[in-house]
């Protein structure tokens, strides 16, 4: 008789000493790098940041951490840090997408022309979204060539993923702060009266969350948890998580750059009601990625 296991820890301990069943978990936010490139990648990028990664950068690498955290799905976000990268990088996202719990969205730079073709052709691959990394890609985000690309990824229906607010490695200046990202979200929803399937990722503005809290919290955006247990005050998260609403927060990690075990419990130890850490962990995701 075939024996079956079920991983239990006191994280999953909820209030009143109930014991919490075993959920789904999404990471919405994880990045990995081709194999031959990716120990110098990681290498360089610690440099530039003076931050140590906590995993390596491998697919191989990534699929380790999902299977000891016991992760379901995990979104890898490419970013086309050159227009020439645009075959490449969609290229190896669907090689990978759905093999053992890997959900890739695609890349695009705003440099690329004929963007609604290339837009149309990452759906037609299967890939759910994309990601946007204004600093890396040299571009302030309500720049109108962004705009061309969210609108379009709205009409498409694909996510797309913005990285938000201060980077570590890029720190000056900051392309998506929140008020240019309160001034795109105002162009691209002007006409907009569905979920945007927008998200700004690190709380919407990594180290400045005091304006995404005056900006951003409660308009028609997502805002995903990558990068922030040790960078934001729990007061601080938990206000935005409920002001903003737990039916918009993303589970993610920014993996390989922080740990999928340590983050999985970070977020369960916040004074969350079930049902919003089901929101968090996995039920927003699958709505945006459309498996719900």
């Amino acid at each position: 008789r075939q024996a079956t296991y079920i991983h239990l820890d006191i994280s999953s301990i909820r209030q009143h000493g109930r014991k919490r069943k075993k959920t789904m978990i999404i990471d919405f936010h994880t990045h990995i790098f081709p194999e031959k490139i990716a120990s110098h990648t990681i290498k360089a990028l610690e440099e530039r940041s003076q931050f140590r990664a906590a995993a390596g950068g491998t697919l191989k690498d990534l699929r380790i951490s999902m299977k000891k955290q016991h992760i379901d799905y995990s979104v890898v976000l490419p970013v086309a840090t050159k227009p020439s990268q645009f075959d490449s990088i969609n290229s190896y996202a669907a090689s990978i997408n759905h093999t053992d719990g890997i959900l890739s969205f695609g890349g695009i730079h705003p440099e690329n022309d004929n963007i609604s073709n290339r837009l149309a052709y990452i759906k037609s691959l299967g890939l759910k979204g994309i990601k946007l990394h204004p600093d890396y890609q040299n571009t302030y985000i309500d720049d109108e060539r962004y705009i061309e690309i969210i609108k379009e990824c709205i009409r498409l229906n694909l996510c797309c993923v913005i990285h938000a607010g201060y980077d570590i490695g890029l720190p000056i200046p900051i392309h998506c702060p929140p008020d240019r990202a309160y001034l795109m979200l105002q162009q691209v929803l002007k006409h907009c009266d569905k979920d945007s399937k927008i998200v700004l990722a690190h709380v919407g503005g990594n180290l400045q969350w005091h304006l995404v809290e005056k900006l951003l919290v409660g308009k028609n955006v997502y805002f995903d948890l990558a990068f922030c247990r040790n960078m934001i005050e729990k007061e601080q998260l938990m206000r935005i998580i409920r002001n903003h609403g737990s039916d918009r927060i993303l589970y993610a990690t920014d993996f390989p750059w922080d740990s999928q075990k340590e983050t999985v419990d970070y977020i369960k130890a916040l004074p969350l009601s079930e049902e919003e850490l089901d929101n968090i962990l996995y039920k927003n995701a699958l709505r945006l990625l459309d498996m719900h």
